[in-house]
């Protein structure tokens, strides 16, 4: 999507000319102009060369992974963020496997969304096309660094990345990894960038370059959200925290309930899919929790349990702890989970309603009815029956590789895969039409 817009916004050029920041956007802009009408061929020939670099290059990545992780350490992050920071040889391997992935998907630039020839004999087409240049504003994570790139790329767009100091010497490897395959393949270097400067001035600039970047997406924690929300005047579209429930129903199977809770809640505590609370519908409490209680402590989960669980501590091995109300806010991203007990399903969505930040909840239930209502009642991007949280995933949905959950309700919710990074133009083919 090319916009001829004013840089109304992009106010920090200086006497010598456009700051960093701005310079860079200009030079995406161009980039991202070359790039849309590219067909799928030459676009899947770069990405497959940036998995082959990334592959050739695993020991420089690595190497400069090591001095962001040994920085980490040192100022005492906890450890399930150094777990997000961290590249190993078989992280980088699955990072090259997953620009594979994304190759193999379908352009869906030029795809027809609707078309008809209306009754005066035009034809009429809308027809996805690029969104144009990107922005990415993301923490800790450098697997997002190529993830972003690739999906960017495959759907037609530049991309300015800013990832977290904490991962600034990853970040500058994988960028420079990626932009040499690229102008290799024949594309424009500045298709992918880091967004120039490590201050918080650099961010400002880029989320006021309106004429410049297109659309902006935060991916971390809700502080950063919403500062890019609130201070953008470029748009944004708004990824959200996982705030996310598993509330087991009066007839639920509760084998089945336990593993879902558990997968839930320990199979990756540092994503934003996992489960944070545990609600249990009164009915089978008693049957339920001292099973949840006993694998919540084998899995070494803490729980931060309601009046009613408390009671069930004593006969426990599990590490339980008074709730407060911040608990049911708290997006943990540890070994921690909030846990109560509701009086029915509709209060299990009340619940979920006030504290949910509208990522993924679930419900584990054999009623038909009740899977059904909670269904229609939950207003997140996600709802599960029978199944983990865990799968609220552009990879398990079989999108690829994700540019980030959306919770928002405009044009994209839930993975964002490709073709939530596009947006459409209107195609009119007349004979000589005229109005």
């Amino acid at each position: 999507m090319t916009s001829h817009t004013a840089p109304a916004d992009a106010t920090a050029d200086t006497a010598d000319g456009p700051s960093p920041v701005l310079a860079a956007a200009s030079r995406a802009r161009e980039a991202a102009a070359a790039l849309a009408p590219l067909p799928r061929a030459t676009k899947d020939a770069a990405l497959l060369a940036v998995a082959d670099a990334l592959l050739a290059r695993t020991e420089e990545i690595v190497d400069a992974n090591a001095e962001d992780v040994a920085r980490a350490r040192e100022a005492g992050t906890a450890e399930s963020v150094v777990d997000r920071l961290t590249l190993t040889p078989e992280r980088v391997r699955a990072i090259a496997s997953d620009v594979r992935d994304v190759a193999a998907l379908p352009d869906p630039v030029g795809e027809v969304v609707r078309g008809s020839t209306l009754p005066n004999g035009i034809d009429l087409r809308q027809v996805r096309v690029p969104l144009g240049v990107v922005g990415i504003i993301y923490e800790a994570r450098p697997n997002v660094t190529v993830d972003a790139a690739a999906l960017c790329l495959k759907s037609g767009n530049a991309v300015l990345l800013r990832g977290s100091s904490s991962a600034y010497a990853s970040n500058t490897a994988l960028v420079r990894v990626v932009r040499d395959a690229v102008e290799q393949a024949g594309l424009p270097a500045d298709a992918v960038q880091l967004v120039p400067g490590e201050s918080r001035d650099a961010v400002r600039e880029l989320m006021r370059a309106r004429g410049l970047v297109d659309v902006l997406i935060p991916r971390g924690g809700a502080s950063l959200i919403r500062t890019v929300v609130e201070e953008s005047t470029v748009p944004v579209i708004e990824t959200g925290t996982g705030n996310c429930h598993v509330y087991v129903d009066s007839r639920a199977d509760l084998d089945m309930a336990v593993d879902i809770l558990i997968n839930s809640k320990a199979h990756r505590v540092s994503v934003c899919n996992a489960a944070e609370t545990l609600l249990v519908h009164k009915d089978i409490a008693d049957a339920f929790l001292p099973r949840a209680l006993e694998a919540l402590a084998e899995a070494g989960v803490t729980v931060h349990a309601d009046a009613h669980v408390l009671t069930f501590a004593g006969s426990s091995k599990a590490t339980v702890l008074p709730a407060v109300e911040a608990d049911w806010e708290t997006e943990y991203l540890s070994y921690d989970i909030a846990a109560a007990v509701v009086d029915s399903l509709d209060d299990a969505v009340a619940h979920i309603r006030r504290w949910s930040s509208g990522h993924t909840e679930a419900i584990v239930t054999t009623s038909q009815a009740a899977a059904r209502r909670f269904t229609q009642l939950v207003d997140s991007t996600t709802v599960t029956v029978n199944a983990s949280t865990r799968f609220t995933d552009g990879g398990q949905f079989g999108f690829g590789a994700e540019i980030g959950i959306s919770t928002q309700k405009l044009h994209a919710r839930g993975p964002m895969g490709l073709p939530e990074l596009t947006s459409t133009k209107y195609i009119v083919t007349g004979d000589g039409h005229t109005r």
